[in-house]
């Protein structure tokens, strides 16, 4: 290396470890939420591209830290990502995110075939066996199958289930709500799905149940239901189809109807989704806030219960973390060594995010025309 470049690295080094000294965290300290540097192109890597260059970096093998999840919540409550700018390349994303709609129906099937459709081996060690990709609930939980249980339980007791009512599931996965709500609540079920993997898992699962699983886009369902439940799909949805979205639940649901949306919220308004997450995890999301959610549901819908639990989302990320890295030895013939880096990042990223209250997991039940008489939503 020559001494021009050495100077560089070690003045970009020096501006990058006061940034971060500033959330407490070291180079190459011995804390476990230490990072240590192994090439010393880092520094201008992160400086120049933001998120992007420290997701990529890491997948790179050119840093590690023992608690990735700790080393973002203290990156994030010192909001160390506000004071490092975003670079060209995103805010061009950005900007093109305003004018496009990334999310429309012939895109939003790239979501499925990107990350949905990794592969059914992943999921099934990584999750419960209700196969639950969504925040659990752990009020009253020890582990993981506990939690989501309680969460499918709760979704059930929130939209007050009947036995023969009809209930549509948007974004049912690998139909864990479906198989759930028609065995102990006695329902029939609809459930929709842009993952060919998902829709094949789910239909072995529910086979023998009232239980319908359809590959399709929500924008063409135009059906009746009593209720109507969508849970972690919203973030796929994109703010240019808030409308629509909400027209094609109303259009739906029956006037005596309830309506129980499960979502990651963020605190403010986004001017779009984190680049690497959006490159690597989920092509084409959008974190809705709370005032985009009240604007496009406002004259279609009566808010009656806003609950938020997203601290439970850190517990559930830990314990995917953890049942992803014990059974990487029984599935890294099927995935590459970067693909471990990058998975793992990613839960822990995230854990991180919930645990700084960075990001929040909202259940929202709505009625067309308000629940009469003395209202008590389930908990």
């Amino acid at each position: 290396m020559n001494i021009y470049v050495e100077h560089k690295n070690d003045g970009l080094r020096e501006i990058l470890e006061k940034l971060l000294d500033e959330a407490g965290i070291q180079v190459n300290g011995d804390k476990p939420y230490d990072i240590q540097v192994h090439n010393d192109d880092f520094y201008n890597r992160i400086l120049q591209q933001g998120s992007l260059g420290l997701g990529e970096s890491y997948m790179d093998g050119w840093w590690d830290c023992d608690r990735l999840d700790i080393l973002f919540y203290k990156i994030l409550r010192a909001k160390l990502d506000k004071k490092i700018p975003y670079n060209l390349k995103d805010i061009i994303r950005i900007a093109i995110s305003r004018i496009q709609n990334l999310q429309t129906q012939k895109r939003a099937w790239q979501v499925g075939e990107e990350h949905y459709d990794l592969g059914n081996d992943l999921f099934n060690h990584m999750l419960d066996p209700y196969m639950q990709y969504s925040c659990a609930y752990w009020k009253n939980a020890d582990n993981l199958f506990q939690a989501q249980q309680q969460k499918l339980d709760l979704i059930c007791r929130k939209l007050d289930l009947q036995p023969g009512m009809r209930l549509l599931d948007i974004g049912c996965g690998w139909g864990g709500l479906a198989e759930y709500a028609a065995k102990n609540y006695q329902v029939s079920v609809v459930g929709i799905t842009i993952s060919k993997e998902q829709q094949k898992l789910a239909v072995e699962r529910c086979k023998g149940l009232d239980v319908e699983i359809l590959l399709m886009d929500y924008r063409n369902l135009n059906e009746r239901f009593d209720r109507i439940a969508s849970i972690g799909m919203f973030e796929h949805v994109g703010l240019k189809n808030y409308d629509t979205y909400f027209q094609v639940v109303q259009r739906n649901l029956n006037a005596d109807g309830l309506f129980l949306l499960h979502t990651i919220g963020s605190n403010t308004i986004r001017k779009g989704a984190d680049p690497w997450i959006t490159k690597y995890i989920f092509p084409n999301g959008y974190i809705p806030s709370i005032e985009k959610i009240a604007h496009f549901s406002s004259g279609k819908f009566i808010m009656e219960d806003w609950h938020n639990f997203g601290t439970d989302y850190d517990l559930t990320l830990r314990a995917w973390s953890e049942r992803f890295l014990q059974a990487w030895p029984e599935i890294e013939a099927n995935y590459s060594a970067r693909f471990k880096r990058m998975f793992n990042y990613y839960l822990n990223a995230c854990a991180g995010a919930f645990r700084a209250r960075e990001l929040q997991l909202w259940q929202i039940v709505f009625s067309p025309n308000g629940l009469e008489g003395e209202v008590r939503i389930a908990r």
